[in-house]
């Protein structure tokens, strides 16, 4: 499920939740699915719990999962919203770049610009 690079200077934490997010984003962890408790998930990688909690705590700022409790940390359904909600905005600006004259080419470079 989830690798950690120990020779990478990216923080085991970071590592964590990217790889979740990104799970999460290419629907191979699908809405509702129960992730590992914190303790079974930083046992299974070697990990101190605090850091994958950190990773758990991340991920749900951004509204990809949601804690229920002694339930557990489920995927949220509000990635998927979220994911709308950006499609939506993107419709938006494409329709607003055409209306403008801008081509593809520079809409899509103001996109990469604001994305940073």
């Amino acid at each position: 499920m989830i690798t950690i690079d120990t020779a990478s200077a990216v923080p085991p934490y970071e590592q964590v939740r990217a790889q979740l997010a990104g799970q999460i984003s290419d629907r191979t962890l699908a809405v509702g699915t129960r992730l590992p408790t914190v303790r079974r998930l930083a046992a299974d990688l070697g990990l101190a719990v605090n850091t994958v909690a950190r990773a758990y705590r991340e991920l749900e700022e951004a509204g990809l999962v949601e804690t229920r409790g002694r339930a557990g940390t489920f995927v949220s359904a509000a990635g998927e919203r979220s994911r709308a909600a950006a499609a939506k905005a993107a419709r938006e600006y494409a329709a607003i770049a055409r209306s403008l004259g801008l081509d593809r080419a520079e809409a899509l470079s103001i996109v990469r610009a604001a994305i940073g």
